[in-house]
């Protein structure tokens, strides 16, 4: 019965792991604790037993965006679902109460604080409850991350509901916060699975951010082209900010936080569901509990201030289980930033924990580890290097280099300076700036003025940041920059210094490189296309209809009938009936587009594809053409048909090509010009044929 339900109603052909073990104890009536990554089919462990069981399931979530989609998505799949919260007028709650009297509902979605509404508690005694659901349990635990007194109070449950099993779910749970989700909700004897950490399908990045950032934002949005994503930025400043500037660099982004007006926030998070937004710019609220599964980057403007943050916000990417990647921009300002929030909090316990979770979320930024093994051990969690899908095992092996020399030049700047100034301007001494605080000062007189002139601010800000890293320096009373122990013995030569090479290539660009820009692909723009009008048809956000890993398999697979869409994961008997004869038909339509472009089109033999390689690999056409000993035009040749194939871009074909149209001399190209005037370029090739024949020999 499970296989059947999950493929009739979710369209899955298999459970992912932990998926089954859950629900073979829901609905043996066990307590559970499973602990998910996002995106790992949580909802699901719940949401299938509740179909297999007698009565009504209560899920308990902190999410209004999560109870809406995933009400909206279960009703779209046919399942009786229904959600209560604070922004329901009364009438619309008493015809729920009325359905759950009734038993019309399989799944009602709640807020904690619901538990505390007049008369609820024995509405709830009336009804035969299958199980409760406790969605986010990490809320429950003082030593988590998103600690909410509302949910402490859930230990109620089981003193009400001595004999109603529980199921708490969470992505993000140190072994300790385990252990206090266990004993705050009194699970009985509960079955507890972990899953691994690591995403298999997420490509994490962190780089030390350069001035603003943005440069480094467009640069990476290169590679994402019409995509959905989610940018995180620290204040609605910030956001506004970043929004803007995205907004009049053509992309379709918008801004989301807590300063705008209900209305507009809306707004926002309807037009982004519903695929008229690609981006949304936001503070870290935005997100949480969107079960958008096409999301395929989340970009951090800034730090996040716990890796539990961090974890769960780049967990929004890629929830279909298709690539998805992360990109962290960081600075040392960031941490300070956040620290100076911890300083003002009261509570000494609750401060130290925060403060020793912003240390590891800063190490975690600056480390040349594998990033996923590091979120792995935070977790408690044990994990072999990624090798292939974070920054620094695609890196290799890295060169260290001794700077020593440029330390000791920052710390006698700091100390000739009193230790009584910030970081920018103990760079700007360095670097010999003529700003007006500079001479105000009479900095420009100190022996240290200019000394550094030979390196970049931003390579000064990465050598600072080093040193903040090995406990040299720390931030003293209005950010003024002091020097620790450490600092004197690197001063007095009795310590080295050395920083990884990469990190001092920072907002230097690689001219060899080609952006590996996302191509347009035409079939599966098709498909989407179909989508979002259905999507638009029924009320319901594009995801819903069909993931686009579904569009993916349909695009490969193209299927002609029943049998072979119902093949496809994700595409069950409901989606079936709904969606299906519009999709087939586009199916076969692309079938014989695609057999007569087949046709038309040279294919691409071993040769050409021999160059895509050396180009992928990161060689212009010149270097092409001498590895491979071909003449030039041949090379052009190649990059044509692969443009044509779709293996490259428009604009990597445009990248290509620019460097030798620059080089192309003025008045070879002003003979050629003329000629055309006065014969087709075929002729001109004859007749320069003829001329060597006749006239050169």
């Amino acid at each position: 019965m499970p296989n059947k339900l999950l493929k009739e109603v979710f369209g899955h052909d298999s459970f992912r792991a932990f998926q089954e073990e859950t629900l073979n104890a829901i609905v043996n009536k066990r307590d559970t604790l499973t602990i998910l990554p996002t995106g790992g089919g949580k909802s699901l462990c719940y949401q299938l037993p509740s179909l297999m069981m007698d009565g009504v399931t209560v899920v308990i979530s902190p999410l209004i965006a999560l109870m809406q989609d995933q009400v909206r998505g279960l009703k779209s799949n046919g399942v009786a679902a229904e959600m209560i919260n604070s922004s329901q007028d009364t009438q619309t709650i008493q015809q729920i109460y009325k359905k759950l009297r009734s038993a019309e509902i399989k799944l009602l979605y709640i807020a904690p604080e619901r538990l505390s509404a007049y008369g609820f508690i024995e509405l709830l005694q009336e009804l035969k409850i299958n199980f409760f659901v406790v969605d986010e349990a990490h809320c429950v635990s003082e030593w988590g991350h998103e600690f909410r007194a509302e949910y402490r109070n859930l230990h109620r449950l089981k003193q009400i509901f001595v004999n109603t099993p529980i199921a708490a779910f969470t992505a993000t749970a140190t072994k300790k916060v385990q252990e206090d989700i266990v004993q705050t909700l009194h699970l009985h004897n509960p079955l507890q699975l972990r899953g691994q950490t690591k995403r298999e399908n997420i490509t994490i990045t962190s780089q030390k951010r350069v001035a603003n950032g943005r440069e480094q934002l467009l640069d990476f949005l290169k590679q994402h082209h019409g995509s959905s994503g989610i940018v995180y930025a620290f204040s609605r400043k910030d956001v506004q900010n970043v929004a803007t500037f995205l907004q009049q660099k053509g992309f379709r982004a918008d801004a989301y936080h807590a300063g705008l007006s209900n209305e507009v926030r809306e707004r926002v998070y309807h037009d982004f569901l519903y695929e008229k937004l690609d981006i949304v710019v936001a503070t870290i609220a935005f997100g949480m509990g969107i079960d958008k599964s096409n999301i395929r980057f989340v970009v951090h403007m800034s730090m996040p201030k716990t890796m539990e943050n961090y974890y769960q916000e780049i967990g929004r990417a890629g929830r279909d289980a298709m690539e998805a990647t992360t990109l962290l921009l960081f600075s040392k300002s960031d941490e300070i930033q956040r620290r100076m929030l911890i300083d003002n909090l009261e509570n000494v316990e609750y401060k130290e924990l925060l403060y020793n979770k912003l240390k590891k979320m800063y190490t975690y930024a600056s480390s040349c580890e594998c990033r996923h093994k590091i979120i792995a051990e935070y977790f408690d969690d044990k994990l072999e290097s990624c090798e292939n899908i974070c920054d620094n095992c695609l890196r290799g092996e890295v060169e260290q280099i001794d700077i020593t020399q440029d330390a000791m030049k920052l710390l006698s700047c700091i100390y000739r300076c009193e230790q009584r100034f910030g970081l920018n301007h103990i760079i700007d001494v360095l670097r010999g700036s003529k700003a007006q605080k500079i001479v105000q000062f009479s900095h420009d007189k100190l022996s240290v003025y200019g000394i550094g002139s030979d390196r970049s601010k931003n390579e000064w800000s990465v050598i600072a940041d080093r040193l903040f890293e090995l406990n040299v320096l720390e931030t003293g009373q209005h950010r003024a920059i002091k020097i620790k122990e450490k600092g004197f013995l690197i001063l007095q030569k009795k310590e080295s210094v050395t920083i990884e090479a990469y990190k001092l290539d920072v907002g230097q660009r690689d001219q060899k490189e080609i952006q590996k820009e996302q191509i347009k692909d035409e079939m599966f723009e098709k498909l989407k296309a179909l989508r979002f009008e259905i999507s638009q048809e029924e009320n319901l956000p594009a995801y819903m209809i069909f993931s686009d890993k579904v569009l993916l398999e349909l695009k490969q697979q193209l299927p002609q009938n029943k049998e072979e869409m119902l093949r496809i994961n994700g595409i069950g008997e409901v989606k079936y009936e709904k969606y299906a004869q519009r999709f087939l038909d586009l199916c076969s339509t692309l079938k014989e587009e695609n057999r007569s472009s087949k046709e038309a089109l040279k294919p691409l033999t071993k040769t050409y594809l021999e160059t895509l390689e050396l180009l992928e690999s990161g060689c212009n056409i010149q270097e092409v053409a001498s590895q491979r000993e071909l003449q030039l035009n041949t090379v052009v040749f190649h990059v044509g048909l692969l443009h044509e194939h779709n293996k490259i871009s428009e604009q990597q074909k445009d990248a290509l090509l620019k460097p030798l149209q620059s080089m192309y001399p003025e008045d070879m190209k002003s003979w050629c010009k003329k000629g055309l005037e006065l014969e087709s370029i075929l002729k001109l090739k004859q007749y320069l044929a003829l001329y060597e024949s006749l006239f050169l020999k």
